[in-house]
């Protein structure tokens, strides 16, 4: 017997159809798809959620979010970062293990962050480990623990409490990860092509595009394919900025490496030409590059060669930003949007010939698949998580503080109108956020890789 129904003229279907139908849900599950007009008989005793003409889709999964608690909750925290993420219709998050205090490169570690995060969740979340120098011998017990997978840098993390890895520290962790079905993701930016830009305007956002060129994530991810071919174990290009790179990619994947690649919406939505001097809301690594580059990251995904779009949700205090000196060099480099993530991609997919089926495999089924995931979350079908966004594609929202929920609210996406807005997000049957209301409890679980339900899931 179903303990929830969701019903609406505007179903998507696992199969991509949008489609008049039921969903009965019971305890959290989906135990059935009726398309078709609802038959008011059968559902007569159990609680209706009528979306009527609203499109009701798969929940977004985001599976690149800087949470940052313990240790920076004046950054963000899970309280603030998940409502952030039901107020943009994302029912699971996967939270990378920095900017944490400690980072999550430990079990201990581990364990310690989800006891920070309990009661606190208002979608599901799970969680990223981290490699660094020394701790190869940390990562199976965290597999063993159903952590998602790991993420490395092979750059200055921007913390000191998350060192990067060399050549060396990649293959002792590579032979700890060969034979499990873990996933290593790489912040693929290195040294030693950038020139010295000391002498330049550090106000000027040429100034800093010029210090991270795309040689530098080029070379990096010839190392990332490279050890990728060696080991065969599943790796991960996270925010890839340099199309020039995706020859590279091409390249290594003919040649077997099971690589996948992520971009971002800022990379896909913002071009260099048009951010002003000093406006160091607009700072990231790696940076927002030309109009020219971001075409050429939309082609790639249009080709397959970006298999996913995330947020890559990484905020920080206001004074971080140094906004009043417009110091891009000095500056944190993170963009906040979680909250906004599908509204974005839905507004710029359009213009470049992408349908709701492109935002259902790039935010739902591929982000999902990188997390460990695909047993419960991604797809509207029996035995799926009860997961639902209910929007509005036509709709149109314009961004101000008021409406965001990130703990910091500098963002450069503020005063832009934005098509697509959520009216409600469903998590495992349970309506999380509802025209602008959250519900009263935190309701989010924690969610382990390819786990079994029964094992799967820690109550928060």
């Amino acid at each position: 017997m179903a303990t929830v129904v969701v019903r609406g003229n505007r179903v998507f279907l696992e199969n991509g159809d949008v489609v008049p139908a039921t969903v009965l849900v019971k305890d959290g599950t989906i135990e059935e798809v009726r398309t078709g007009q609802a038959c008011e008989a059968e559902v007569s005793d159990v609680p209706v959620i009528d979306c009527h003409d609203l499109l009701v889709m798969p929940g977004i999964v985001d599976s690149h979010v800087h949470v940052n608690e313990p240790g920076r909750t004046d950054w963000e925290g899970y309280e603030t970062a998940t409502k952030a993420a039901a107020a943009g219709g994302i029912t699971t998050i996967t939270d990378m293990p920095l900017n944490s205090i400690p980072s999550t490169t430990t079990m201990d570690a581990f364990n310690f962050k989800m006891e920070h995060a309990k009661n606190q969740c208002y979608v599901d979340v799970a969680f990223w480990g981290g490699v660094v120098p020394g701790n190869q011998f940390e990562l199976k017990p965290m597999i063993n623990a159903g952590i998602a997978g790991f993420k490395c840098f092979l750059i200055f993390s921007g913390v000191d409490e998350f060192p990067h890895v060399t050549e060396d520290d990649l293959h002792k962790a590579m032979k700890q990860l060969q034979g499990t079905d873990s996933v290593l993701l790489f912040h693929a930016e290195v040294d030693g092509t950038e020139p010295d830009v000391s002498s330049l305007d550090p106000i000027q956002y040429d100034t800093f595009l010029k210090s991270r060129p795309c040689s530098m994530e080029n070379e990096a991810i010839k190392l990332v394919a490279k050890v990728c071919l060696q080991y065969k174990v599943p790796c991960h290009i996270v925010h890839l900025s340099s199309s020039e790179a995706l020859p590279i990619i091409q390249e290594a994947r003919a040649q077997g490496a099971p690589l996948t690649v992520e971009t971002c919406h800022h990379y896909l939505s913002l071009a260099a030409e048009t951010i002003p001097n000093g406006a160091t809301q607009y700072k990231c690594c790696p940076p927002i590059r030309e109009q020219s580059n971001q075409d050429k990251l939309w082609q790639a995904i249009k080709s397959g060669d970006i298999d996913m779009v995330v947020s890559d949700h990484s905020p920080c205090t206001a004074n971080l930003k140094l906004l009043e000196q417009g110091d891009f060099m000095a500056a944190w480099g993170g963009i906040s949007s979680l909250q906004f993530g599908l509204s974005l991609f839905w507004t710029n997919a359009q213009k470049h010939g992408f349908s709701l089926q492109d935002v259902h495999r790039l935010m739902c089924q591929q982000t999902a698949k990188l997390s460990g995931l695909t047993n419960r979350k991604g797809c509207i079908k029996e035995g799926m998580d009860a997961d639902f966004v209910v929007w509005d594609p036509s709709g149109h929202l314009k961004i101000d503080k008021s409406m965001i929920e990130h703990k910091n609210k500098v963002t450069p996406y503020l005063g832009q109108t934005l098509q697509g807005v959520v009216h409600k997000t469903i998590v495992r049957g349970n309506v999380v956020f509802d025209k602008g209301v959250h519900s009263e409890k935190a309701l989010g679980q924690f969610m382990f890789r390819n786990h079994q339900k029964e094992s799967g899931v820690a109550k928060l």
